[in-house]
């Protein structure tokens, strides 16, 4: 059997070696967990007890983070919903949504660890948003939909804050190892959907109306500066699928307030 250093070494060996050099953070951790604790759980664990034990943030990064912290809380509600509701999830894309599930649970119990007492109490939900998607957790499609639509959601999300969190580096880098894996799990819903894995200009494909917003945006062919619409004379919807746009904290709150009832 693989022991636990070697499996949080395989999942990030620089953050592995960080983690360890914590008072014996990581061994804490897998105690606590035991034998069967899952990779995503250790390293959240082990990030738990290395940020989580007294130290002082600065207040842009408590914020950043439980604006994180929400966005995550959502995710791993909506997922945890869809996996009990009895025939919405086919056999052969279960185990998937159940991977997926895992890493948005890892995803809260790191964020939560980090922020300590500062963590954001987790708001209650409603995944139909007053009824306009009345049947989330019975139709697969909309399922799907609504999967597509938070994970697009969260990778514009956190690429949008990565310039607040620069005030630690630790916390950015685990800031952007959550970023690439919502980035994964984007692409898989996108894929199970028949649709591109990657976003094209402002359109949000045979996406609900609804979900708009969560696309606005992202035809912008400044790129540093510069203006990119010609470049290499490549077609207009490659270049726009090339560069991902982030999306601001006041339009993630937008649309994920049509989802919190409180």
């Amino acid at each position: 059997m693989t022991d636990n250093h070697s499996i949080l070494a395989e999942v990030d060996p620089d953050v592995a070696e960080r983690m360890l050099s914590r008072r014996g953070a990581f061994r804490d951790a897998a105690t606590k967990l035991g034998v069967l604790a899952t990779a995503p759980m250790v390293v959240a664990a082990a990030s738990t007890a290395a940020f989580g034990q007294g130290a002082k943030l600065p207040r842009k990064i408590v914020d950043v983070l439980n604006f994180a912290l929400t966005l995550e809380y959502l995710e791993d509600e909506f997922y945890r919903t869809a996996l009990a509701s009895s025939g919405l999830i086919p056999s052969e894309t279960r185990q998937t949504f159940e991977t997926i599930g895992k890493h948005e649970a890892a995803h809260v119990e790191l964020l939560k660890g980090a922020l300590g007492s500062h963590a954001a109490k987790k708001p209650t939900f409603d995944f139909t948003a007053k009824g306009a998607f009345g049947d989330v957790f019975s139709n697969y499609k909309t399922f799907l939909a609504l999967s597509q639509a938070f994970e697009d959601t969260g990778v514009r999300a956190y690429k949008g804050q990565a310039g607040n969190l620069m005030g630690s580096d630790e916390i950015l880098t685990i800031a952007l190892q959550i970023h690439s894996v919502e980035a994964r799990h984007a692409a898989e819903v996108r894929l199970i959907r028949g649709q591109p894995a990657w976003i094209v200009s402002n359109s949000r494909g045979d996406m609900p109306a609804a979900t708009q917003p969560i696309y606005d945006g992202e035809a912008d062919f400044t790129q540093g500066g510069a203006d990119i619409k010609d470049l290499g004379g490549l077609p207009v919807d490659a270049l726009s699928g090339a560069f991902d746009e982030p999306l601001s904290k006041g339009k993630v709150l937008a649309i994920a307030k049509m989802f919190i009832k409180a």
